[in-house]
């Protein structure tokens, strides 16, 4: 039997935020084919320091991971993201500093998740869903600077990635500003059921799937 496990924050772990609809591990399960069984170990709230205490949970029966981590790493900074600064230089030396503690936790994370053995698949943070497009813009803007580092990780691992700013790209998708409704969690499970599932989830080549 092949065993897909979700690890990460509330983007896999949403079921307190879909008011009584399925959450995402449930609709990974519905799309699985028989012979597959699909496990949560993600929890709301995680962050890079979470995961290798999530793997210790992992099943003896595992076959594939699928890592959605980083959104509350960013919540983290917002006080610094979001403070007055004296000039761009400062800014951007702010957001250098952020950008580079975050990659060296983000690669602790991505090192717990290769030592199981397993076949990974990681994930993007999504852009939210914010009612102030001034907000929303400098949301996006700071989220690229984590999801660089992501997808550099990713590239040098030859990691295939789910870029969830494009899977959860409408307001439907969103149940608040920053967890994925059922709509947006039916949409990331079936990039997942995708992907995991697929004649070409073994391969050592870097894919960045939108959809």
């Amino acid at each position: 039997m092949s065993h897909v496990v979700l690890v990460g924050d509330s983007v896999f772990d949403n079921g307190a935020y879909t008011h009584g609809g399925p959450d995402v591990v449930s609709q990974v399960r519905t799309l699985l084919v028989d012979g597959w069984k699909a496990t949560l170990l993600a929890v709301d709230g995680s962050t890079t320091g979470h995961i290798a205490d999530q793997l210790r949970r992992l099943p003896k029966e595992a076959t594939h991971l699928v890592l959605s981590i980083g959104g509350n790493d960013a919540l983290m900074q917002r006080a610094i993201l979001w403070a007055p600064m004296s000039s761009l230089a400062r800014s951007m030396a702010a957001l250098a500093t952020i950008a580079a503690e975050f990659e060296t936790n983000y690669r602790r994370a991505i090192g717990a998740c290769l030592e199981t053995g397993l076949s990974l698949v990681v994930c993007t943070i999504y852009n939210g869903c914010f009612e102030d497009p001034a907000f929303q813009r400098v949301a996006t803007a700071t989220l690229s600077i984590f999801n660089d580092a992501i997808l550099r990780v990713a590239i040098e691992h030859s990691l295939t990635v789910i870029d969830l700013r494009a899977v959860c790209a409408r307001p439907e998708d969103y149940a608040n500003p920053i967890e994925p409704s059922s709509v947006g969690g039916e949409k990331i499970a079936r990039a997942i059921v995708g992907l995991v599932s697929g004649g070409n989830a073994h391969d050592r080549s870097t894919r960045i799937v939108v959809a």
